[in-house]
């Protein structure tokens, strides 16, 4: 059983990679897909015309645990507000991309469910290009942000609620999006969506709500411009060269919502990488982990405090780092080598944003997940040798 579930585990990291990858670099062939590459004097110059969206969106709450069916009976509705622009070539990545959009969203639902009640989100997305004709947009989105739930688990006034236990939430959303011109400056949008919310085990219960999500609305461009070929400037100085990543991080975690305190948790990662192309680099590690929390569940649970086992951890990763500039998106998959305390699977999952401030310095935010459920969120810092 644990073995099929390591595969499991294992072939879950290689498709949100795959994913990932195809989103970054995929388009389909034979079809012109963004604006011309200009160099960053040039790009200035270039307009970077605003799109204006507002989508009426309506959801189904998947039943992902027994102990949240319960909740699934409504469907929620919402509406959704969004200002974007096109990248145009100012920054290099921007052209191996395809040129894709940005943008920031503001999302509602109403889960028509008093113990649910409402949420309201931000986030930043980009969209990219699938394909791209002078009437028809095609692309794919990825998002990120924080939501507000004003009606979350209680222990004595909402413990019925077992999707979301804090008010503060994180937001995940994928979108396939379809854009047909109307007019020269209106077009009607038809999308996909998946909507995830999870407080990432800051707070119990944490088994988040995830919504498969149908919109439709319209997108006012102040100018609709017209796709040509791409064209990649040079390769990037560090192609091909490695690098030693070291960092430390901080999180903290709610053990159970019996219990309302939070634990801090602490790991220390030596990396090596290697750049491969202008969007990819690989990563292999060692980490060492620190689960204030683990002490309490083992003071409970032990007969006796002698002899006790070790909580801490040892791991090794691998790892992936999607590049957009300074930013990247970060997938790492580990198992744990020192593990005397068996309070977890022998794996995890990591995923994350990074961004290296300057040639030494790097930040990062990661959701460390254990067989798909979240363990904690950390807070990184580190140097790059």
């Amino acid at each position: 059983m644990l073995l099929n579930s390591f595969k499991v585990q294992c072939l879950n990291y290689y498709i949100l990679s795959g994913v990932l990858l195809l989103w970054a670099g995929g388009t389909f062939p034979g079809k012109a897909q963004a604006l011309p590459a200009v160099d960053s004097a040039k790009a200035a110059a270039v307009p970077r015309p605003f799109i204006f969206g507002a989508y009426a969106q309506g959801a189904a709450i998947i039943s992902h645990a027994p102990a949240v069916s319960h909740l699934v009976a409504s469907h929620p509705t919402g509406l959704e507000l969004n200002v974007q622009r096109q990248t145009t070539g100012a920054a290099p990545w921007h052209s191996w991309y395809k040129y894709p959009k940005v943008g920031l969203a503001l999302v509602y639902y109403d889960y028509h469910n008093p113990i649910l009640g409402r949420s309201y989100a931000a986030s930043v997305y980009m969209s990219k290009a699938l394909l791209r004709t002078t009437r028809h947009d095609l692309s794919f989105r990825l998002g990120t942000g924080l939501a507000y739930f004003p009606e979350h688990y209680d222990l004595y006034t909402n413990r019925k609620n077992r999707f979301i236990g804090t008010p503060l939430n994180a937001t995940l959303q994928m979108r396939l999006e379809y854009d047909v011109a109307l007019t020269d400056h209106l077009g009607l949008l038809l999308a996909l969506a998946l909507n995830h919310y999870s407080s990432g085990a800051t707070a119990y219960p944490n088994y988040g709500i995830n919504l498969p999500t149908l919109l439709v609305g319209v997108n006012y461009y102040q100018a609709r411009l017209a796709p040509t070929a791409t064209k990649l400037g040079p390769l990037p100085a560090d192609v091909g060269h490695n690098f030693i990543n070291l960092s430390t991080s901080l999180g903290y975690k709610q053990r159970s919502g019996g219990d309302p305190a939070h634990y801090l948790v602490n790991s220390v990662t030596l990396a090596g990488g290697r750049r491969l192309n202008r969007k990819s680099n690989v990563l292999i590690g060692l980490e060492g982990f620190y689960d204030r929390s683990l002490l309490a569940s083992l003071r409970d649970t032990a007969r006796s405090t002698d002899n006790q086992p070790d909580v801490k951890k040892a791991g090794g990763f691998i790892g992936h780092e999607l590049l957009f500039g300074r930013l990247a998106m970060v997938t790492h998959l580990g198992f744990y080598f020192y593990s005397p305390y068996k309070s977890s699977t022998v794996y995890y999952e990591r995923i994350g944003l990074k961004y290296q401030f300057t040639s030494l310095l790097f930040g990062a935010i990661d959701l460390k997940v254990h067989r798909s459920v979240a363990d904690v969120v950390e807070f990184k810092a580190g140097v790059r040798l």
